[in-house]
């Protein structure tokens, strides 16, 4: 008997609901005040910012790859092993933000979260070339674009990221927090838009 080979929309539920459970254990991460007072919650500030930016971030993320699936048809043993590996390395991110929470303004905790948001981000722009490659209708695929999308969107994203690291290993151990939320409102800009409006003049000069 021929096996059937894996469909997108049974990897992409499998995702979703992954993703959902991380989302869920973030929550579950957080310290109770001690003692329940004003100042035993803000002492946990650094805490409720770790646990508001990941979830964020992590939602983020999923909004992002909703719409990378959305032009896809099939998908390939690669697409699906990747998918695996994203959620791996997503999966650590409840385990760093409990470093954080253990031992905020912690250099090294902070540290550990920003190279698992790293690793999430090389892990999901693996997976994005991946997909773009399963494209079912990739000899119509303007290359050049997809290229224009990926350097604009993640290098910058990256970019962030790292400086953010340096800042937090050097100077300001919560930098990696602002580099977080620096990013994540990078990705939020409509970048085909961007790409869009700088393709008109070169069209309309043809």
């Amino acid at each position: 008997m021929e096996k059937k080979p894996m469909t997108k929309d049974r990897l992409a539920a499998f995702m979703d609901a992954v993703l959902a459970i991380i989302m869920t254990i973030l929550v579950l991460e957080l310290p109770k005040p001690d003692p329940m007072t004003l100042d035993g919650v803000l002492q946990l500030k650094d805490t409720y910012i770790c646990y508001a930016l990941s979830f964020f971030w992590l939602g983020t993320m999923w909004v992002n790859l909703h719409n990378e699936w959305h032009q896809i048809q099939v998908i390939t043993k690669k697409v699906v092993w990747l998918g695996i590996v994203l959620l791996f390395v997503t999966s650590w991110i409840p385990y760093s933000m409990s470093v954080v929470a253990e031992h905020p303004g912690n250099k090294l905790a902070m540290l550990l979260y920003g190279m698992s948001v790293l690793l999430v981000t090389f892990a999901n722009l693996w997976l994005s070339f991946a997909l773009y490659q399963c494209h079912v209708d990739i000899a119509e695929c303007n290359s050049h674009r997809h290229a224009w999308l990926m350097r604009i969107k993640y290098i910058p994203d990256i970019a962030i990221k790292l400086i953010g690291m340096v800042l937090t290993a050097t100077v300001f151990p919560s930098a990696m927090f602002f580099a977080v939320l620096a990013a994540m409102v990078w990705i939020l800009i409509p970048i085909e838009k961007i790409y869009h409006y700088k393709e008109k003049p070169e069209n309309n000069h043809g």
